[in-house]
């Protein structure tokens, strides 16, 4: 008898590799604005999430609505952000990308007009604005790949907080264990079949 392989594991779906998505969160996207050209919110709380590398801030709107968004770096609890059109170029603020002058780093890029977001997301990443016409705005990935994107995708000003993450060890064999915990892959890994 042979044995069955990692992939053939994989496939039967037990919990060992099955992400644990009920302690996530929140399912990221940027919020929608329909009637003002800005709507502004403050950062109430600094939160840790499971399924990301990346911290959350937790930010209460003055029309009551309450969400967690990407914390961008040097922003702290207290601060006000803004989502919209007329916002300004400030760390953590929501624009188009036709809004945002050439040269600034983003983060939680849209791939299309309101998706909500789908790139340079994880702890310390940023994408680069390089170019924006009427037609299309250039922006520079973290893989230093070029995206044509529309100038209607919106994205986050600054770079995503957590950057000096991968500097830290991790010490101790319980401190990634509960990490990988949180992760839909097995661990340990104790031999190559």
């Amino acid at each position: 008898m042979g044995r069955r392989i990692q992939g053939q594991r994989r496939g039967r779906g037990t919990p060992t590799f099955r992400a644990p998505s009920h302690r996530y969160k929140a399912n990221l996207s940027h919020r929608n604005v329909e009637d003002a050209d800005v709507v502004t919110g403050e950062i109430v709380g600094i939160e840790h999430d499971p399924a990301r590398s990346a911290p959350l801030a937790d930010i209460e709107f003055e029309d009551g609505d309450r969400r967690l968004v990407l914390a961008p770096e040097g922003v702290a609890v207290g601060d006000e952000i803004q989502i919209g059109v007329s916002a300004e170029i400030e760390p953590g603020n929501t624009l188009p990308l036709a809004e945002i002058p050439e040269g600034v780093p983003v983060c939680n890029v849209e791939r299309q007009p309101g998706d909500g977001g789908k790139f340079a997301r994880a702890s310390g990443v940023s994408a680069t604005l390089l170019t924006h016409d009427r037609n299309a705005a250039v922006v520079q990935l973290p893989s230093d790949e070029m995206r044509r994107l529309s100038p209607e995708c919106r994205a986050t000003i600054g770079v995503v907080a957590g950057g000096g993450r991968t500097e830290k060890p991790f010490v101790k064999a319980g401190n990634k264990h509960h990490k990988m915990k949180s992760r839909g892959s097995k661990y340990p890994r104790v031999r190559g079949v």
